[in-house]
């Protein structure tokens, strides 16, 4: 089968439309991941009663669970408790929720970076545990964990395909979508390849930025 390049053109904004959903989803969990992430470190950092456990508990069910099984979970399985989320926000809570757990560790990481010195010259100064770790703790954390946290983003990026499986029309599923009614394989599966390539190189171009402004007084 040759590969027809106007038949691809022809498909351009379904693509686009795909591709916007892809973007808007995974820039939103994201987003929430990181803030999961930060509120969760901080909770297994200060060592808080009772929440250090559940947060413990949760981290560890998220990473030995598959996530195709907890987005079906969430679609399926939380109506029937009451809790019926629409197609998007089902993909963002199971998105934020995976890549949350990740960002904990990541952020947990980067804490333990974070010298007793300071510590002890925060308490020296009167600062509060929560505020040590918001002016002090946390910036510094988010600096050294800034390439795993990049890689969970991509990772997380990448799984937003998994979302066709509930029929959210993202990227993916137009892909498969056009494929069920064309047979056009090739073109469909090179355009979805080639897109989510550029975007994990925007993201990771992004990032490398965001890298060199923190790093930057660092440098001298």
């Amino acid at each position: 089968m040759d590969f027809d390049l106007a038949y691809l053109m022809a498909q351009g904004p379904a693509l686009m439309r795909g591709l916007w959903l892809t973007i808007q989803v995974s820039l939103l969990s994201i987003v929430l991941s990181v803030l999961v992430g930060l509120l969760g470190a901080a909770v297994r950092v200060l060592e808080v009663p009772v929440l250090d456990r559940v947060v413990a508990a949760y981290v560890e069910f998220i990473r030995n669970t598959p996530m195709l099984a907890q987005l079906f979970f969430i679609f399926y399985g939380l109506p029937g408790i009451g809790l019926k989320l629409s197609l998007f926000w089902s993909g963002v809570l199971c998105l934020t929720l995976w890549a949350g757990a990740y960002q904990i560790e990541n952020l947990r990481g980067g804490l333990a970076t974070v010298g007793k010195g300071l510590r002890e010259a925060a308490s020296a100064l009167g600062l509060t545990p929560w505020r040590f770790f918001h002016l002090v703790a946390a910036p510094l954390a988010i600096r050294v964990a800034l390439p795993a946290m990049l890689n969970t983003a991509i990772s997380l990026l990448k799984n937003s395909s998994y979302l066709q499986a509930i029929g959210l029309a993202e990227l993916t599923y137009v892909a498969i979508d056009r494929i069920s009614m064309d047979f056009r394989t090739l073109e469909m599966f090179a355009a979805i390849c080639v897109i989510y390539l550029a975007l994990v190189l925007v993201l990771s171009f992004l990032a490398s930025r965001l890298e060199f402004r923190l790093n930057a007084p660092f440098r001298h």
